[in-house]
Order: C-alpha cells, then sequence, then structure tokens
C-alpha cells in the first residue's frame, strides 16, 4: 500500500484482539477463527489503525470484519484499512469484493462500491456464514470491481509515456 501504513498478515494468535474489538462494536465475530478466513492489521507509524479480512471464494472476496479504533475514525484511517485490504485481494487475484453492511453502506459507497442485490453474489459469497445468517436480511450489500495488477501497471506505464509538459494537472 502507498503511504506510511504498514499491513501484516494475522496469525491466529492475534486473532482474540481482533474478536474484542469487532464484538466491541457489534460486529460478528464468532466465526472469525474459522479456515478460509485471511485477517490483516493495519499500523500507521504511530501505531495501530484498524483491521480487515476477506474470505476467498474463487474470483470474488467477501471484505469483512473492517473496523478502525474509535481514535482513528474521521481521518481517512477507514479507506487506508478499506484499500489496504483491496490491495491483498488484487493482489491474490481477485476481481471482486461484496461485503454485507448494517451501517456504514454511505461510507462504503464514498470509497468505491456500489450497491448490489444479494441475488447478484455469486454462489460462494451467498453461502458464506455471513450471508447465510450472520448479518441480518436488512443488510445492505455492496460490491467493488478490482483493478488487474496486469491493467493497474498497464495505466501507469501509459501515464508514465506522456510527456511531462502535455501531462494533466491533478
Amino acid at each position: 500500500m502507498t503511504g506510511p501504513w504498514t499491513v501484516t498478515p494475522l496469525a491466529k494468535p492475534a486473532l482474540p484482539a481482533l474478536a474484542a474489538l469487532l464484538a466491541a462494536e457489534n460486529l460478528p465475530n464468532q466465526d472469525i477463527a474459522e479456515a478460509g478466513r485471511r485477517f490483516w492489521r493495519v499500523d500507521a507509524p504511530d501505531g495501530l489503525l484498524g483491521y480487515g479480512g476477506l474470505e476467498v471464494h474463487g474470483r470474488d472476496g467477501l471484505l469483512r470484519s473492517v473496523v478502525v479504533l474509535p481514535e482513528r475514525r474521521r481521518k481517512g484511517n477507514g479507506r487506508a484499512v478499506v484499500d489496504a485490504i483491496a490491495r491483498e485481494a488484487t493482489a491474490s487475484g481477485l476481481e471482486r469484493l461484496w461485503l454485507l453492511t448494517i451501517g456504514a453502506a454511505g461510507f462504503f459507497e464514498r470509497i468505491g462500491f456500489a450497491r448490489a442485490e444479494r441475488s447478484e453474489a455469486p454462489p460462494g459469497i451467498r453461502a458464506s456464514a455471513q450471508f447465510a445468517g450472520l448479518c441480518p436480511g436488512s443488510a445492505v450489500c455492496l460490491r467493488r470491481d478490482l483493478a488487474s495488477p496486469l491493467a493497474e501497471s498497464a495505466a501507469n506505464d501509459a501515464a508514465a509515456a506522456i510527456p511531462s509538459e502535455i501531462a494533466p494537472v491533478r
């Protein structure tokens, strides 16, 4: 991830700290130790920002357990955590991220997710514990397409090839 953040995969002994933070925020945490789930810790130079995780289902990933420490909120750190997990997903070859949320749909929409019907999610995502029962039927389903590493690399190469005197100012 660009920026001064570090992204560290969580080992099993670190899961209780994540579970405690999720429980404090009334977020599902009952199944985080089950197989097929990967979680990361995202840190700034001055300490922990938050956590996020993925369940991989073919070329699709279920973004889950995104949580930012209360004192770190409203400072762009939620986006940093989600972007870190999205980069991990892209590096793993995933093409899309899905999620369910009860109260954060607006946040996720502002950072590139779009509302989707649950029925649009692929079968593996729909069969996940999150979709099958941990999140209520009232939870909003969202989806975000990911850029492939090859497409991202080609776009960066193309941008680098534009002479600076005609490059757009941003």
